[in-house]
């Protein structure tokens, strides 16, 4: 097994983007890949280790950009910055991901029609949306993401499968977020799941967080528990 990886310049209007792309050239002919949206801080290392792992799966991993070629926050206050934007204009954060979705799509190394998306806290949001506005994915996962919905979507029917892996006692996302994701996703016609875990904070799956007080620790019962959760997933959705 051999994983390779290049990155993939693209665009979305005037802003250039750079994407990440594993894949194991051992494996002939074109599969499924699914594409990675990030946390607030930007593509970083994590998202790309996230492709990697993908590849050695059979997948395709393709570690997105949201906010431009080379830009990534240095802490709290720009990675706040750079996500409000897309926060208050959830049409323009739909359209990005719609961008990643067709530029992963057009690698020789991927099968178009199938496809999925997963994402890590703003990138979770970023992945529900994308299963909200495109009936061209067969699954979509959010890790401790943000449950809120965009306010443009009403009446849409959801084809994708869709996982959602939660901290129980993740301040970002309260019991009513959850309700009300259920009651979307439902109404949506999608066929969903919800994993919630117990005694855990927001970014589960970051080894570097350690700041309960402000709801977020990593957990490496969850951290294990989720990405089992997410292959079992991913089989089932490309069977």
């Amino acid at each position: 097994m051999a994983i390779q990886h290049r990155l993939v310049e693209y665009t979305d209007g005037d802003t250039l983007l750079e994407g990440y792309l594993a894949y194991d050239d051992t494996v002939s002919g074109s599969r499924p890949c699914i594409i990675i949206a990030h946390t607030w801080a930007g593509r970083s290392e994590f998202e790309c280790k996230q492709a990697d792992k993908l590849a050695r799966l059979g997948y395709v991993g393709f570690a997105l950009d949201m906010y431009g070629k080379g830009v990534l926050g240095n802490g709290p206050e720009e990675n706040e910055v750079l996500m409000t934007p897309f926060m208050e204009d959830r049409p323009a954060l739909q359209q990005r991901m719609a961008a990643a979705l067709a530029t992963a799509g057009q690698q020789p190394e991927v099968d178009a029609a199938k496809m999925a998306s997963m994402g890590y806290c703003f990138g979770g949001l970023c992945s529900l949306d994308l299963a909200r506005t495109s009936s061209s994915i067969l699954g979509a996962v959010s890790f401790h993401g943000l449950f809120l919905a965009p306010g443009n979507t009403e009446g849409n029917k959801v084809s994708a499968k869709v996982l959602c892996l939660h901290g129980n006692d993740d301040p970002m996302v309260p019991v009513d977020s959850v309700i009300g994701l259920e009651k979307e996703l439902t109404e949506a016609g999608a066929d969903w799941q919800i994993h919630a875990y117990g005694n855990t904070l927001h970014a589960f799956t970051n080894t570097d967080a350690a700041s309960p007080e402000m709801g977020m620790a990593y957990s490496a019962t969850a951290d294990r528990r989720s990405w089992t959760s997410l292959v079992n997933f991913l089989e089932e959705v490309f069977e």
